[in-house]
């Protein structure tokens, strides 16, 4: 487990033999494909099985774009759009476009929201840099990507033509059907496909992911290979103790069966903000359903320790609280002394920033557990691809396993389409007039 470093000293839960067995046999149903939703677990061999031509031709792709593009916009929702969002975020400079020099392309996202102020800023920026699109969509008929793509689309091909905007414009879309598959072959985008087997909140490490992180310069073959030991160290017949998603599923299962009802994931980096995001997509869709699941909810710290922090430690004990912790940091920052000490901070100086960050980290932790918060943290060495795509295949095995104990199917969403027909009967969009009627009747 060198990517990563499991505690639950503090969780307060005793891992009985019956639990250790429950959780083994969810993680034998999910590398066999005989549990339920089994059309759907694509994700669990994925990483051992991307070849080298795979990568190859996803770099080679990623770099025709960043040739051509110093902004790349990419369009996808949920799935489409959250795992490769955190990534970016965990490996890019949070300040990058203040420097003059920029090596990488810039990536930024659409298609995610149905703001007409977001969309618009966004078209305004785009204005002043070359750009290319990647948009991700299984059907190419999802409103809140098909609207961003519709205008996306137009603005490129009115100020390159059609000829030129089949080379900037790269489809991720089913292997065979679909209107953004149609639409692909009509135009001669260039396209990759989003496997039949494998649900959104687990596809980050399929083209969905691994194309717009490559064009942002993002290492894709550490961050494979990095989720490929995690698979191997998680593969069913690993030894209970030594594998930390089978650990951390029945921890949390524990947690919820004694009355805990609110996982909250936190990390005093703030670079894994968007890790938290993807993270609460995963295991929201996966476990809420037929009225169960923890709630996923998320903090950055320490900044919400002055925001959220008075709840976390004295609020409604229905908490769980989940903690990434990075070892080293990138980067040294030293606190000078000063010789007038009016901030009184003159007993840090000589230290790094990352020794008080980790204090206030081993203190919050105390003082929570002491609050009536069980803690589980998941320690990683550093904050690189290789790391990166070890966490996010140790949280997708854990939540198979996790949702498997629940007795819920994790990877169907049946709840997602409620709002859906709400929404298409009061759009008045066709087939949806009777719908239409009652909705605006209830309104």
């Amino acid at each position: 487990m060198k990517n990563l470093k499991l505690d639950i000293s503090k969780a307060g839960v005793e891992i009985t033999p019956a639990l250790q067995a429950e959780a083994q046999r969810a993680n034998a149903l999910l590398q066999s494909g005989e549990g339920v939703g089994n059309d759907f677990l694509g994700w669990v061999h994925l990483p051992s099985s991307i070849s080298d031509a795979e990568l190859a031709a996803l770099q080679a792709q990623a770099d025709k774009l960043r040739a051509k593009a110093d902004l790349v916009i990419c369009i996808g929702i949920g799935g489409s759009y959250l795992g490769a969002k955190a990534v970016v975020e965990a490996m890019t400079d949070p300040f990058k476009l203040l420097h003059k020099k920029q090596q990488d392309p810039t990536v930024v996202f659409a298609g995610q929201n149905i703001s007409e102020d977001y969309i618009n800023a966004l078209m305004a920026a785009a204005e002043e840099h070359s750009i290319a699109a990647i948009v991700i969509s299984k059907s190419g008929t999802t409103t809140e990507p098909a609207i961003a793509f519709r205008l996306i689309k137009a603005a490129i091909e009115k100020r390159y033509g059609k000829q030129e905007a089949a080379e900037r414009i790269v489809a991720v879309t089913d292997k065979a059907r679909g209107a953004l598959k149609t639409l692909a072959t009509q135009e001669g985008y260039p396209t990759f496909v989003i496997p039949d087997d494998v649900g959104g909140r687990f596809s980050v490490l399929t083209p969905v992911g691994l194309l717009p992180l490559a064009v942002a310069g993002v290492d894709i073959a550490a961050l494979v290979h990095g989720a490929q030991e995690m698979e191997q160290t998680t593969a069913d017949g690993t030894p209970f103790e030594q594998n930390p998603s089978a650990i951390y599923a029945v921890v949390r299962s524990a947690l919820y069966r004694s009355g805990k009802k609110i996982e909250i994931l936190g990390s005093y980096e703030p670079r894994l903000q968007y890790i938290n995001e993807w993270w609460k997509q995963l295991y929201g869709e996966s476990e809420g359903k037929q009225g169960k699941g923890l709630f996923p909810a998320s903090v950055t710290l320490t900044a919400d320790l002055h925001s959220m922090g008075q709840y976390i430690q004295e609020g409604e004990r229905t908490l769980m609280e989940t903690i990434i912790s990075v070892a080293a940091p990138d980067h040294q920052v030293v606190i000078e002394p000063d010789a007038e000490n009016l901030d009184g901070l003159n007993y840090l100086a000589g230290k790094r920033i990352s020794e008080v960050n980790r204090m206030a980290e081993l203190g919050v932790q105390l003082a929570h557990v002491d609050g009536g918060v069980p803690n589980i943290r998941i320690e990683l060495p550093k904050v690189d691809a290789h790391t990166i795509g070890g966490l996010l295949y140790f949280f997708e095995k854990a939540c198979g396993i996790s949702g498997y104990m629940l007795g819920v199917n994790p990877f169907d969403q049946p709840g997602v389409e409620a709002y859906k027909k709400n929404m298409f009967a009061l759009l008045e969009k066709p087939g949806y007039e009777e719908a239409t009627k009652a909705i605006k009747a209830r309104l």
